[in-house]
């Protein structure tokens, strides 16, 4: 088992009504606040009037219309904001690509420069906002852990930041503010969540304990997603998805095993940077591809083992194995109405 350092600092809420919780959890951090969202179906759910009577006491800025791959001009616009007002916490409702564009603003706010070259030169981050999320669209597990992944335009460049300054401090997690997610959505989320699994699964070496850990969510995550995919409010399915999206992308898994490439993450973001595809979408294209490309007499029993375990599917030997357990994960992917193409 290898050496490493474990710490979470988001406190989560999870469940239903945990948003009565905001205004007390907002306070805490001050009354200025930057109100962060996407594309606007907070409105249309509801939920943006919700914040703003709960929020009612505080002086509220707003940052709107962050898009899906979240872009540098974004970021940029927060910033500004956060500057002008003298904000003292960032709230960010909505996805991952809400809230990674809010780790960018509480880092950048404090950064000398522009918030681009932050990033491309991995400045070291010692001081950032407070960042408050209330999560509508599981997959990324940004609203508990230390990473986001922002994209510039103009250079076709998608590029992540680290720092343990922008962990969220709270995290609001009710699954009822995910049932509008429209399917396709849903499918690509849940295809993000079982690649950070994956990612961390093929690695060289691994623990007994993170291989039964990780094989347990990736489950878990195969079991759910045609549940959600077709009924968009069953609780359970979109509950177990959230959760599962969370602990799939901040080391609870996967403690001791050796550091992973995340290739497929990698490649990802390339392909989106040119071309804007859904990160999920990306995903389910490559994955498949790079287990083929990847396959050998050493890999064989990895994939196989995969295969047994998440589709119960097996050959005579290792190598027809993990062909079928590679034919099964396509198949899957494609069962949720995933292009597997561009």
């Amino acid at each position: 088992m290898e050496n490493f350092q474990f710490c979470i600092p988001t406190n989560i809420l999870f469940g239903k009504g945990q948003i009565s919780n905001l205004p007390g959890v907002i306070t805490g951090f001050g009354s200025r606040v930057l109100l962060a969202y996407g594309g606007g179906s907070i409105r249309k759910t509801g939920l943006y009037d919700k914040v703003k009577e709960l929020l009612s006491g505080c002086e509220i800025y707003e940052l709107s219309g962050i898009a899906p791959n979240p872009k540098i001009d974004s970021v940029r616009e927060g910033i500004s904001l956060c500057r002008e007002h003298g904000i003292d916490v960032i709230l960010a409702v909505g996805g991952g690509s809400v809230i990674d564009c809010c780790k960018a603003i509480a880092s950048g706010f404090y950064y000398d420069g522009d918030a681009w070259d932050m990033i491309v030169s991995h400045a070291e981050i010692t001081k950032a906002l407070p960042i408050v999320t209330v999560l509508t669209f599981a997959a990324t597990g940004s609203e508990a852990d230390a990473g986001a992944v922002i994209s510039n335009p103009e250079t076709n460049e998608k590029l992540s930041l680290f720092s343990q300054e922008v962990f969220p401090k709270v995290s609001i997690m009710d699954p009822e503010y995910t049932f509008t997610v429209p399917a396709a959505q849903t499918a690509a989320g849940s295809i993000d969540i079982l690649s950070h699994l994956m990612e961390q699964y093929f690695v060289p070496e691994s623990t007994y304990m993170s291989d039964l850990l990780v094989e347990a969510v990736m489950k878990t995550v195969v079991k759910y997603t045609p549940i959600a995919y077709a009924e968009p409010d069953n609780y359970e399915a979109k509950a177990q998805l959230m959760w599962a999206s969370t602990i799939a992308d901040n080391a609870t898994l996967c403690n001791g095993n050796q550091l992973a490439a995340f290739s497929c993450h990698g490649m990802e973001h390339e392909l989106s940077a040119f071309y804007d595809v859904t990160h999920g979408v990306g995903l389910a294209i490559l994955t498949p591809r790079w287990m083929e490309y990847v396959l050998s007499d050493e890999t064989a029993p990895r994939f196989a083992h995969f295969g047994k375990e998440l589709f119960g599917v097996e050959g005579s030997d290792d190598m027809e194995s993990a062909k079928l357990a590679i034919k099964a994960l396509y198949e899957f992917f494609e069962s949720l109405g995933v292009p597997m193409s561009v």
